[in-house]
C-alpha cells in the first residue's frame, strides 16, 4: 500500500482532474468529456472511449438532467446491476455529477432515500445542481472520502460505486467503511475496473492511468479476498466488458507508455465488473455474549 504521502498525493491529483471534468460539462466543453492524456477515467485519448461509452439508455435516463449524463464517468451502471427496491437507502460511492444518485433515488422512490459521497468540490456542486433540475427531494450529496464515509454505523441497505474504488490508494479501508455503514444484510454491488493475472509494472507506475481507472484496478482474486476479510460474504465479481488489445491501445495512447505492445500484453486482462457480496445478519467478529454480566 502506498505511504500517506503517496495516498494524498494521488487524492489532490485525482480531486484536481475530476475537478477539471466537472467544470468542463459546466461551460459547455463535452466533446473531449473527461478524456486527454490529463483526463480521469476513461480513454487518454479524445477518441472513442471504450470504458465508458454506451452505459446508460435514453428510456432509463428519461428526465434526467444532461449534465449529470455528461459527467459520468463510470465503466458501468450499477443501478441496473443492483437490486433496488422500493424504501431502501442507496450510498454511491464518488458520485460525481450524480447520474447514478439520481436513477437509485427513482428506484427506491419517495420513502427510499438515496446518498451520493464526493471529496471534489465542482463536483459536488453539479450534483446539486441537477438534483434541483431533476426535483430530486430523496438525495442528498455529502462531502468527505470513500475511506472516511460520513455516516454512521448500520445505515444503509445498498451501497453502490461506479468506477472509483480502483481509484483509491486504501481499498481495504473503503471496503471496511463499506462493512460499516452497511445495515446487517446489506449489499455491496458496483461496478469497477477489474484485473485478471499479472499486469506490466510500467502500467501500475503510471498516475495518469490511475486516474483513468486502470493501474488502480484490483486483481480479481484479490478484490474477493479483500471483500472476505472485511467480513463480507459470498463475494462475486461478473464482467460485464472485457477490455482486447484494440480497447487498451486506445485507453493507453497519451500516457507515456508503448501503447502497441502494453496493448499486447494485457490483451483479455482488464474488464469491467459487477462486484457483489452481502454484510452478515449477525457480526462474525462479536463474541456472544452469555456470561452472567449480559445475558438475563
Amino acid at each position: 500500500m502506498p505511504d500517506m504521502t503517496d495516498q494524498d498525493q494521488l487524492r489532490a491529483t485525482v480531486k484536481e482532474k475530476y475537478g477539471s471534468a466537472a467544470l468542463r460539462v459546466v461551460e459547455g466543453d463535452t466533446a473531449a468529456s473527461c478524456c486527454g492524456s490529463s483526463g480521469c477515467c476513461g480513454a487518454t485519448t479524445e477518441a472513442w472511449d471504450p470504458i465508458t461509452s454506451d452505459l446508460y439508455d435514453d428510456g432509463q435516463t428519461a428526465g434526467i438532467p444532461a449534465e449529470a449524463l455528461l459527467a459520468s464517468l463510470g465503466c458501468g451502471n450499477p443501478t441496473v446491476l443492483a437490486q433496488l427496491n422500493a424504501g431502501e437507502t442507496v450510498l454511491d460511492l464518488g458520485s460525481g455529477g450524480g447520474i447514478d444518485v439520481l436513477l437509485s433515488a427513482k428506484r427506491v422512490g419517495p420513502t427510499g432515500k438515496a446518498y451520493g459521497l464526493d471529496m471534489t468540490d465542482q463536483m459536488l456542486a453539479l450534483a446539486n445542481e441537477n438534483k434541483r433540475k431533476a426535483g430530486a427531494e430523496n438525495v442528498e450529496f455529502l462531502r468527505g472520502e470513500i475511506e472516511h464515509i460520513p455516516l454512521p454505523d448500520g445505515t444503509v441497505d445498498v451501497i453502490i460505486s461506479n468506477c472509483v474504488v480502483n481509484l483509491s490508494a486504501d481499498k481495504r479501508e473503503v471496503l471496511k467503511e463499506s462493512f460499516r455503514v452497511l445495515k446487517p444484510g446489506g449489499r455491496f454491488a458496483i461496478s469497477d475496473v477489474i484485473v485478471r493475472g499479472t499486469v506490466p509494472a510500467a502500467i501500475r507506475k503510471n498516475v495518469e492511468l490511475w486516474i483513468g481507472c486502470v493501474a488502480g484496478a484490483l486483481e480479481e482474486q484479490e478484490f474477493l479476498s479483500l471483500l472476505r476479510e472485511v467480513g463480507f460474504e459470498n463475494p462475486s465479481i461478473e464482467p460485464t466488458r472485457v477490455y482486447k488489445a484494440e480497447d487498451a491501445a486506445a485507453f493507453l495512447a497519451g500516457s507515456g507508455v508503448d501503447a502497441e505492445t502494453f496493448a499486447r500484453e494485457i490483451d483479455g486482462k482488464f474488464f469491467s465488473g459487477f462486484v457483489r457480496a452481502t454484510k452478515p445478519l449477525t457480526d462474525p467478529t462479536v463474541e456472544p455474549c452469555c456470561g452472567s454480566g449480559c445475558c438475563a
